[in-house]
């Protein structure tokens, strides 16, 4: 069942039904080097910034579907496929920049009699992608949002 997509993540879209989310939260590492100093307290140096990383968590119930799609991220991440990550919710277009998934954690719940999750919560840890991208051109990434 399809709803309104809120976000994107390549070809993966977030939906107000079926593959939805509960929440993200976004994180900036950067890098500081200790120098320490003789008769004084140490100084430290910026050596640049580390990584930006997202997690987005949510849940994908049985009746709703949304599977397909952690199954879809789970290759994804598997492949090394550097993904494009869009705000759709605004009608803005708000491009966060290109991301590979780091890692996936299902917590499986709630099983039907044959053993099926009826429900499985999620979360997905996304890395910002700061190298190039040969061999794709803007409209092969757009044409993914398509």
């Amino acid at each position: 069942m399809a709803g309104l997509s809120l976000m994107t993540l390549g070809p993966f879209q977030f939906q107000a039904l079926g593959f939805g989310y509960d929440s993200r939260s976004k994180s900036q590492k950067t890098g500081w080097a200790t120098i320490p100093v003789a008769g004084g307290m140490d100084r430290v140096q910026w050596v640049g910034g580390d990584s930006r990383t997202e997690t987005i968590r949510g849940a994908v119930f049985q009746q709703f579907g949304g599977q397909t799609s952690i199954e879809g991220l789970k290759l994804a991440a598997r492949l090394g496929t550097v993904l494009p990550f869009v705000d759709l919710s605004s009608g803005l277009f708000n491009v966060f920049g290109m991301h590979v998934v780091e890692e996936i954690t299902e917590d499986q719940d709630v099983f039907d009699a044959s053993g099926a999750p009826l429900k499985n919560a999620y979360s997905i840890k996304l890395r910002r992608y700061e190298g190039s991208l040969t061999g794709a051109s803007p409209l092969s990434i757009v044409s993914l949002l398509g």
